[in-house]
């Protein structure tokens, strides 16, 4: 694994994301979660693959914590493409969080804004980019 910074947000990001999803799974998030999938007009097969590929992105971010047997090479490809998941779902969560139709109530916090997401988004790619830095300079 690369730098400090990617160890660091790695382990954050894993921790968050394995967290959340796996939350939705549970009263009130559940449905909080639900409405928000049916408000955007997302299909409804969006609520399961919702849950379980934060999940999934949560074990990549973390799979260099507890499978430390793994090659360099093998935690890096796990960390970008956790890097990747994890900006599919956030570019989906900001777009739910601008849909009018989805009331700020069943949104994090109660923020209409896509506040969150965009943190997260741009901690993901914080760690893309210094995870792409380490590659290359592996190779150099």
């Amino acid at each position: 694994m690369s730098s400090r910074l990617s160890k660091a947000l790695s382990l954050f990001l894993g921790i968050l994301m394995l967290m959340f999803g796996s939350l939705k799974f549970f009263q009130p998030i559940r449905g909080w979660f639900d409405v928000q999938i049916q408000q955007s007009h997302l299909p409804h097969v969006a609520i399961l693959a919702g849950k379980l590929t934060e999940m999934l992105t949560g074990v990549l971010f973390l799979l260099p914590w507890v499978w430390r047997s793994l090659t360099a090479k093998a935690k890096d490809q796990a960390l970008l493409t956790a890097c990747f998941l994890l900006l599919t779902q956030m570019v989906v969560a900001i777009y739910v969080h601008l849909q009018p139709g989805v009331p700020a109530s069943v949104l994090p916090l109660g923020i209409k804004a896509p506040v969150i997401p965009s943190f997260v988004l741009l901690l993901d790619l914080l760690t893309a980019f210094d995870v792409l830095k380490h590659v290359r300079a592996e190779k150099a």
